[in-house]
């Protein structure tokens, strides 16, 4: 017996070192996939209404457009001109962009390409000299909760353009009354914009001339983004915004929360709005 057990190897303890390097390989695997291929977005703001709303989740692809120094997660890399295996987005695309001089992630819609000549007159959109077809339709509800407020107090983070906006429905419940006006552009492409009424700064602009290797961005919620129509000094892109800006291209909605969600588990559940996930955000294509 004792013989036996002389033979059986020794128990091995961890090989920490192994299991370091397994998890090492796992976060630069998962890194390598938000900096080329896919990264999961939140958005945190309003100009994209109403198409999208603060708490939405979306899939960012990050190839579609090459790569640039803003590609890779955190935007480690310093900045360098132009893009790897790059092309152009096309007019109606909804993308991530960081504006020069931030490491901020803004979400905005692809309006004007190079040459582009971009004219806003009393809110409506010029390009070329042309007017873009914009089709009312109506007021649309959208249901308010934490993260969709409607609030006109601008001293606690709203605007002074929902003023008069928030109403209750049939059902009893509290809505944000939103106008809203599809837009088409000269490639076909149709998407929703909201209109909130006369914005001085925002109603007329330019005209503007897109520059070479650059793109002009607008928020679908036209009253209350802060876009290519605005100053860096207003928060906003200062303007046509260099392609390499562009991080990746939006996809789809992944899942939405209301805003409701505390540290229980099970308020996470409620949180979900229903009707949300897998929406597409690729605009309509109907023949130009």
């Amino acid at each position: 017996m004792a013989e036996e057990m002389a033979l059986q190897p020794a128990a091995k303890g961890t090989d920490w070192w192994a299991e370091a390097r397994g998890i090492l390989w796992l976060i630069l695997a998962v890194l390598a996939f938000h900096s080329f291929i896919a990264k999961p977005f939140y958005i945190p703001s309003e100009s994209m209404l109403p198409g999208l709303r603060i708490g939405d989740r979306l899939i960012v692809t990050k190839y579609p457009y090459g790569f640039s120094w803003v590609s890779p997660t955190f935007h480690l890399l310093p900045h360098f001109p132009g893009r790897l295996f790059g092309r152009l987005p096309e007019r109606g695309d909804v993308v991530i962009v960081t504006p020069p001089g931030t490491g901020e992630d803004y979400i905005k819609r692809v309006i004007g390409l190079p040459g582009d000549l971009i004219e806003v007159r009393d809110g409506a959109l010029f390009l070329n000299g042309q007017a873009v077809p914009r089709r009312a339709l109506g007021d649309r509800l959208v249901p308010i909760d934490e993260n969709m407020r409607c609030d006109a107090d601008e001293t606690h983070g709203g605007s002074r353009f929902y003023a008069g906006r928030r109403v209750e429905g049939s059902d009893g419940k509290s809505y944000c009354r939103l106008t809203i006006f599809r837009e088409t552009l000269p490639n076909g492409r149709s998407y929703d914009t909201a209109d909130l009424g006369f914005n001085y700064q925002a109603d007329d602009y330019g005209p503007y001339r897109v520059p070479e290797n650059h793109v002009f961005l607008m928020g679908d919620n036209r009253d209350n983004s802060a876009d290519s129509r605005f100053s860096l000094d207003q928060q906003g892109l200062g303007g046509a915004v260099p392609w390499e800006n562009i991080g990746g291209r939006a996809e789809f909605i992944t899942f939405s929360l209301d805003g409701s969600a505390g540290w229980n588990p099970l308020s996470w559940f409620h949180a979900f709005r229903s009707g949300r996930a897998g929406t597409s955000l690729h605009p309509d294509q109907t023949a130009p």
